[in-house]
């Protein structure tokens, strides 16, 4: 087949592939606008030596990977649940929770997905100011010099995570576009064996057409 065979079929049933996009971008943006919206808060934490000479900054990336584990319990969820006052489990609260390490910049990343993005901006400054805490906490047991801080970068934002609208959407015009090209496919191929025109019947016997009688 050449253009002008691909041009006459999208001509004839390109309908196919339209429809089929407007009707899965329709239906992927309404899906999307019946969900349940969930907001991601996220924080992070500076892990800061006493001093940047290479044995305590060595010291200060082998830790992060204790602090992450250390962060990553139900223990800690179950003392945000206490000082937020919030009723839920630590078990689904901790689902709602991910904790990253990165050895490079020395932070711990936390982030926090809820329905309410102030309650996820809450929960996830809480659960950072934990790690602080308990920084603080064995610091106290070690010179001043030898001392791994943690602190928040900044306050915890959130964004929406989900749904996307708009991005769904495009997604589901796609997906209607692949699936209405496959209909058309096989539309074709099911009626490859009818012949419409001179240039179906040179393709079938593969012997040019002298002559055609028109129609009327």
């Amino acid at each position: 087949m050449n253009l002008v065979d691909y041009g006459r079929i999208l001509w004839r049933r390109g309908w196919i592939i339209l429809l089929l996009a407007l009707i899965a971008a329709g239906s992927a943006y309404f899906l999307s606008t019946q969900m349940t919206p969930v907001y991601r808060s996220s924080v992070k934490v500076l892990i800061v030596p006493a001093r940047f000479d290479l044995s305590l900054t060595e010291s200060s990336r082998g830790l992060l990977n204790n602090l992450k584990e250390y962060l990553d319990s139900t223990l800690i969820a179950q003392r945000v649940i206490e000082n937020l006052q919030l009723d839920m489990t630590p078990e689904q609260l901790k689902s709602d929770v991910t904790i990253a390490a990165d050895q490079l910049s020395l932070t711990i990343q936390i982030d926090v997905d809820l329905p309410d993005g102030n309650l996820a901006n809450d929960v996830a400054r809480e659960w950072a100011n934990q790690l602080v805490i308990y920084r603080n906490e064995r610091n106290q047991e070690s010179r001043r010099e030898d001392r791994i801080d943690a602190q928040l970068q900044d306050n915890p934002t959130f964004s929406l995570l989900q749904p996307r609208p708009t991005i769904n959407a495009l997604a589901g015009a796609v997906l209607g576009v692949l699936l209405g090209g496959i209909i058309v496919f096989v539309l074709e191929y099911l009626e490859s064996s009818i012949v419409r025109r001179r240039d179906d019947i040179e393709r079938s016997l593969d012997i040019p057409v002298l002559a055609a009688i028109p129609e009327g």
